[in-house]
């Protein structure tokens, strides 16, 4: 009978690489307490319509990569992504009447249907913030703030910060009017996506991968609209004034012009957070400001700012930060008095194991110095003087002490 195996883009985590993402986790809980933000839990599928509505239906997402599926006449979707899950949360849970600013944080698997590649597959796993009600820049610089704490957290520091400003509605019409004129004569040249997209979502155009559209997007007459300052005042003055915050927070940053960031729901903000240590997909945080998201899906209209980052591909950066070993590994040949000290250390809190099968003595020897950090000997002169010999098996020190000190040396 065939091997049934898992499923493309799905992969297995282990018991071996746990305590990367339980590091993760505890940090996130840490670190975003410390700003006030309270975790959420969110369903893993919700109505289709909350995708096409809140991350837009000219997106990539929405159109090529979501998990969808029929159900009782119903169309849902596994989320794809987990802010237009928690937006969804926070108008139907009646948020909008707590004491602004709501700052919500979450992790947890999202789903999309691409080609896997290094640190991204079709079920992957996000942590991220969502923050409402607040539409001043110390917001934005908040929330920027609080992922660059976070990864240096996780010990990682050769971090680069990337901003933008896409404006708001009004000004944005004009620059997208401005650039379809300019790239309307390479059209034809450009890959599907984007012919698609230039009707659609022309900023989306800046955010192709495509080399042949990358070199279009270059030409000197396209990179003068791209580079040109479109914003207007307000948007101008805010943006102005989270750089000014950034700068005094020691946030070293640089402007790219064609960060756009790959949902529809951004305004004013996009800010993504990459790390020198990977290749060519080097971001491991990105986010922004969607100050009509909340509107769009109902609820009253209210300012959020908010990132994400993947969490597969920060696992990679870090690696093995803890040890996964046991604290102690009881050795002997009597299985009861084994089973009875194993249990006396965790009642006091200590990881213990004990050779189950009762193998010979050198054998349990053996896989203790495997498993744990310490093998506890109970021979029988020890049983019966009620004393245990404690090896430490990196160093290979042992002593005997009574089992009640023994206890004590864990606690």
């Amino acid at each position: 009978m065939a091997i049934i195996k898992v499923q493309k883009g799905t992969k297995d985590i282990l018991p071996s690489e746990m305590s990367v993402w339980h590091f993760m986790e505890e940090k996130a809980n840490e670190i975003f307490t410390k700003y006030g933000a309270k975790e959420i839990r969110t369903p893993i599928f919700e109505a289709t319509e909350l995708f096409a509505r809140g991350v837009g239906d000219t997106t990539d997402i929405v159109n090529k990569e979501m998990y969808t599926f029929e159900k009782s006449e119903r169309s849902l979707t596994l989320r794809p992504e987990n802010t237009a899950g928690v937006v969804r949360s926070f108008i139907e849970n009646g948020m909008h009447r707590l004491s602004a600013p709501v700052k919500l944080w979450y992790k947890g698997p999202m789903f999309r249907y691409e080609r896997p590649q290094a640190g991204r597959q079709r079920q992957f796993h996000q942590v991220g913030i969502e923050v409402f009600g607040i539409k001043q820049a110390t917001c934005d610089a908040e929330v920027i703030l609080m992922a660059v704490n976070y990864l240096k957290a996780l010990g990682l520091n050769d971090l680069s910060v990337e901003l933008n400003s896409l404006g708001c509605p009004t000004c944005r019409e004009e620059f997208k009017t401005k650039l379809k004129a300019v790239i309307k004569p390479y059209l034809n040249d450009l890959c599907p996506d984007c012919q698609a997209r230039f009707e659609k979502n022309p900023l989306r155009l800046l955010d192709c991968k495509v080399e042949e559209c990358k070199e279009i997007y270059a030409k000197p007459e396209i990179q003068e609209v791209i580079q040109s300052d479109f914003i207007c005042e307000d948007c101008a003055n805010h943006f102005n004034e989270l750089k000014k915050y950034l700068n005094e927070l020691n946030i070293n940053y640089s402007i790219n012009k064609l960060l756009v960031r790959g949902l529809d729901y951004y305004n004013r903000t996009v800010f993504e957070i990459k790390s020198n240590n990977l290749g060519s997909q080097n971001a491991v945080c990105g986010g922004g400001r969607y100050d009509s998201l909340i509107k769009n899906l109902g609820g009253e209209d209210t300012p959020a700012v908010g990132f994400a980052m993947g969490m597969e591909r920060l696992a990679s950066l870090i690696g093995e930060k803890q040890d996964n070993r046991t604290t102690a590994f009881v050795v002997s040949n009597d299985s009861l008095e084994a089973i009875k000290l194993a249990e006396e250390l965790r009642q006091e809190g200590i990881s213990c194991e004990f050779d189950l099968t009762n193998k010979k003595f050198t054998k349990q020897l053996e896989k203790a110095s495997k498993v744990a950090k310490y093998a506890l000997i109970l021979g029988e002169d020890e049983i019966k003087s009620n004393q245990v010999t404690v090896k430490n098996l990196d160093t290979s020190e042992q002593k005997t002490v009574s089992r009640e000190f023994a206890k004590n040396l864990f606690s």
